[in-house]
């Protein structure tokens, strides 16, 4: 058994290295594999069923969540939370939703960034965005878990680099028909409708959207500082990959799942 689990391991990671964003499918398999392993996925039978499996999602949420109340008065390991909250989701839901998003934008931008600094871009500005949370609701002792801080990032982010990439989109009050539309449409709209849920968000477990608008703040001001002067000499679209601005990218309906406050 450990020998076939060592082939397959060996046999992702060189195929990880071979893709042209060999970041971006390592996040993807990283979360993956730490939410299979862990009680929200309900694959491991040792953490039981019923009210003792709850138990252990709770316990496992407070512990490599964010909590805001410990945070800022809390233990000195909590400060770490930030960084390991990136990789916990809360539910098959939640996971798919952000992973779909994470490949269907990071693989660009991390192309266009380069692999080390897409990692530090996208770790940096998913901690800060769940900084920002937290700091905003400094007494809320609701866990915070999920990467969409940090791939709100990218979003932002490919929004400057790529404005005029077509963005496939299905619509629920369209019937979830098949619309292509410029990403400088699609995205924006997007964080509009983030900050109309955060303004009716409630204190309960649910999504955390004000992390989602930080993290969208952070990744396209990131791009404009870094990268607006080279974007203007190389014709205004940043990067060989849409340089003809007809670059074509699919997208799933709904905004990115995350950022969910566990009870």
């Amino acid at each position: 058994m450990i020998s076939t689990w060592s082939t397959a391991a060996g046999r992702t990671l060189r195929t990880v290295r071979g893709t042209p964003a060999p970041v971006t499918y390592g996040l993807i398999a990283l979360c993956c594999l730490l939410f299979a392993l862990g009680p929200a996925s309900g694959l491991v039978p040792g953490y039981g069923s019923g009210d003792a499996l709850l138990a252990a999602q709770r316990a496992y949420f407070r512990h490599w969540g964010v909590v805001p109340a410990q945070l800022f008065d809390g233990p000195a390991a909590a400060a770490l939370t930030p960084a390991t909250a990136l990789f916990v989701h809360g539910s098959w839901v939640h996971l798919l939703g952000n992973m779909l998003f994470l490949f269907v934008f990071g693989v660009m931008t991390e192309e266009r960034m380069g692999r080390v600094e897409f990692t530090l871009f996208y770790v940096g500005c998913g901690c800060l965005a769940l900084l920002g949370y937290a700091a905003a609701n400094a007494a809320s002792e609701q866990s915070l878990v999920g990467a969409s801080g940090a791939i709100s990032a990218v979003l932002g982010a490919f929004l400057y680099l790529f404005p005029r990439a077509r963005v496939t989109s299905l619509l629920p009050f369209l019937f979830f028909l098949p619309l292509r539309f410029p990403a400088w449409v699609v995205l924006p709209f997007w964080a509009a409708l983030q900050w109309l849920a955060a303004g009716r968000a409630s204190d309960g477990p649910g999504v955390a959207y004000l992390a989602h608008l930080v993290g969208f703040g952070l990744g396209f001001g990131y791009a404009w500082t870094r990268y607006g002067r080279r974007k203007g000499r190389e014709g205004g679209l940043g990067g060989k990959a849409v340089g003809d601005g007809r670059a074509r990218v699919k997208a799933a309906p709904a905004p990115v799942t995350e950022g969910e406050k566990q009870p």
